[in-house]
């Protein structure tokens, strides 16, 4: 990978951008890469979860300069182009079956705010700076609206949008756009204890429980959902990692699945 540093280590695979030149802004290069990436380690059962994080002083600064530049000559249909491989970027990682958790620190700008919203978790040093910029220079951060604004709700929204003013991670974690916000030093051992949570849960169990949390967010209680919801449970305690799950329970042990059980 050009772009991107890979590392894995018992089930914790780590993707960095690693641009730290330009703090980690991307481009359509990058762009590419993390949506391979995160298609192959969909598919890799040793996988079970992934960590996004950024080398050098900042998580990710948005779009890099020079991609800006050359997008300012492009029709509005190559426009369209560029941004459905952003949208689908952004969907790749939101609907990637392996939990997710952004680990954050210094700015993080634009669609580096983005990034955080598609994870599932978000993990914040107390020292990061995040701005959602884009009508500063005339634009709008309307790619990455869908998941900041469920991360965020509408409220905040309107605040942080049209403003483009930075907040710290207090504020981010009070929106709920980041789940905690720690000393720098301690970023890396609170990650470590939830990436663990993760990998002892039953990878099949995350798997369904991601669907689950998909089809019911923002969906009105019906029937329909509620059918949905009583298949959901029927089928997993039916399956044999559910069984292996309950019987290791009652037996006071570790399921198989849990390394060294």
């Amino acid at each position: 990978m050009k772009h991107l540093a890979l590392q894995f280590d018992r089930g914790v695979e780590t993707v960095t951008l690693n641009r730290p030149d330009v703090r980690n802004a991307f481009n359509d290069e990058v762009i590419a890469e993390l949506t391979a990436v995160f298609l192959e380690l969909a598919k890799r059962d040793e996988v079970r979860c992934v960590v996004l994080a950024g080398a050098g002083p900042a998580f990710c600064a948005g779009a890099d300069l020079n991609w800006m530049k050359r997008m300012a000559e492009y029709t509005r249909e190559e426009n369209i182009e560029d941004a459905s491989r952003l949208a689908r970027l952004l969907e790749v990682i939101y609907r990637c079956p392996k939990p997710t958790i952004a680990r954050v620190h210094g700015d993080t700008y634009a669609g580096g705010v983005g990034l955080v919203a598609v994870c599932d978790m978000a993990v914040a040093a107390d020292s990061a700076q995040f701005c959602l910029s884009e009508v500063r220079l005339g634009l709008i951060p309307a790619t990455i609206s869908p998941y900041v604004i469920r991360a965020i709700g509408a409220r905040a929204a309107h605040r942080w949008f049209l403003t483009a003013e930075r907040f710290d991670a207090a504020a981010a974690l009070r929106m709920g756009l980041v789940h905690e916000a720690v000393p720098a030093d301690a970023l890396d051992a609170r990650l470590g204890e939830i990436a663990q949570s993760l990998v002892n849960a039953g990878p099949q169990a995350l798997k369904a429980c991601k669907s689950l949390l998909h089809d019911v967010a923002g969906h009105e209680i019906g029937a329909g959902l509620v059918r949905r919801t009583v298949e959901g449970i029927a089928d997993i305690r039916a399956s044999d990692e559910g069984r292996e799950g309950i019987q290791a329970f009652l037996a006071k042990r570790k399921p198989q699945w849990v390394s060294g059980s």
